[in-house]
């Protein structure tokens, strides 16, 4: 069974890019952890509450397949952390899926898991990718290689489907 850690922001999360993937993932049979910075309920843009699993500084890369960072708002508050960019890193070098959508590929650049992948963001932050050294592509989704971005909620469906398709390489 393949297993997947989705990291969560404590606040200001989109609802639809946690709920829409992980509902796809569990149809299609993959173990769903949910991981945040702290341990109380995590809250999402819509109102949305979800209980973390497990802290974000305890996620051992090698228990999982895949690790997808959720976007909205909040989503910056990994931009900058330097277990969010380790996590990345050794997922990375371990070969598995790494995903992020909206402005959570932030995160992946900054971590400069993108550089020399094409890539996508929320518009607002393709100047951010790209310094990070990743090829920004206006698109819904884009996958390259084991990384799968995705531009925001409207495609929240396309970016698990992504996922899934990355899992089976």
């Amino acid at each position: 069974m393949k297993k997947i850690v989705m990291v969560l922001p404590e606040n200001n999360f989109r609802d639809e890019e946690f709920f829409q993937p992980q509902e796809i993932f569990e149809k299609q049979g993959i173990e769903v952890k949910t991981a945040s910075s702290g341990c109380e309920w995590a809250k999402g843009t819509l109102g949305a509450r979800v209980k973390p699993d497990m802290l974000v500084s305890d996620i051992k890369i090698q228990d999982f397949d895949a690790i997808v960072f959720v976007g909205g708002q909040g989503a910056a508050q990994y931009w900058d952390d330097p277990t969010a960019h380790k996590l990345a890193q050794e997922a990375a070098r371990s070969n598995k899926v790494i995903a992020a959508i909206c402005i959570a590929p932030v995160t992946l650049a900054r971590a400069g898991v993108l550089k020399g992948k094409h890539a996508t963001v929320w518009y607002s932050e393709a100047a951010q990718i790209e310094a990070g050294g990743a090829t920004y592509s206006a698109t819904g989704v884009k996958r390259d290689g084991k990384i799968v971005t995705a531009s925001g909620p409207a495609d929240a469906k396309k970016f698990a489907e992504e996922i899934i398709q990355a899992l089976a390489q």
